[in-house]
């Protein structure tokens, strides 16, 4: 079954929403062992980015076009998603609570959560500015997550500070070496290939967000380099 069948059969589970949407749509994704990362990665995004939507008040058309840039959601499956987003929308449930059943599925995977987070911020970022309120959702959902500051950090400002100081970027200060500087980049480069985002069950689409972290860790990296003369 692939991943946007099972969001279909979830969708129908679930029914007509409630309290314990979360509660649910954990459940039902643990029920299946196959493709159960790429399904529930997928979940996870749909559902956070429907309550970020919450964050500033209002869903853009930018924010759609930005989740349909991660996802290629075949058209007879779009009905499903949209249903899935609205019923998260509706929860009664705090996002806090939400965030934490949703990252049990992916226990002691930084990795995956710091992809989560990316991706959420590449949709707050679609209308051209990620609001104070989106930061101070996305700081809060890191914080369920269990990532440190330091890790959250380092995706804000791949996506927010452009400008800003460079060692973010690479999760590196400025008294580091050159040589750990090098080495940091490299790891960053190397965990940012699509290969290695897929083997963690993250869907092919989502390449876009790999492409733009690339160009934000080679952005860091020139400057660092011009900086130090190497």
């Amino acid at each position: 079954m692939s991943v946007w069948s099972s969001i279909g059969s979830i969708v129908s589970a679930i029914g007509t929403g409630g309290a314990q949407i979360a509660d649910r749509l954990v459940q039902l994704v643990l029920a299946r062992p196959e493709g159960t990362n790429s399904v529930g990665f997928t979940v996870a995004m749909i559902a956070l980015s429907a309550k970020m939507a919450k964050a500033d008040g209002v869903v853009t058309a930018d924010e759609v076009i930005a989740f349909r840039e991660l996802f290629d959601v075949p058209p007879k499956e779009e009905k499903n998603v949209a249903r899935l987003f609205n019923l998260a929308q509706e929860d009664v449930a705090g996002f806090e609570v939400y965030a934490k059943k949703l990252a049990d599925l992916f226990p002691y995977d930084r990795k995956t959560l710091l992809d989560i987070l990316d991706g959420l911020f590449h949709i707050a970022k679609a209308d051209g500015i990620v609001h104070e309120s989106e930061i101070g959702y996305l700081t809060k959902v890191a914080e369920v997550f269990g990532l440190e500051e330091r890790e959250f950090s380092k995706v804000l400002a791949r996506h927010v500070r452009s400008d800003g100081n460079p060692y973010e970027v690479l999760g590196m200060g400025p008294e580091a070496s050159d040589a750990e500087l090098k080495a940091q980049y490299r790891r960053e480069v190397q965990e940012t290939h699509p290969d290695r985002l897929i083997a963690r069950g993250v869907p092919e689409e989502f390449v876009r967000i790999a492409n733009d972290r690339l160009a934000a860790l080679n952005a860091a990296w020139a400057k660092i380099s011009a900086e130090r003369g190497l």
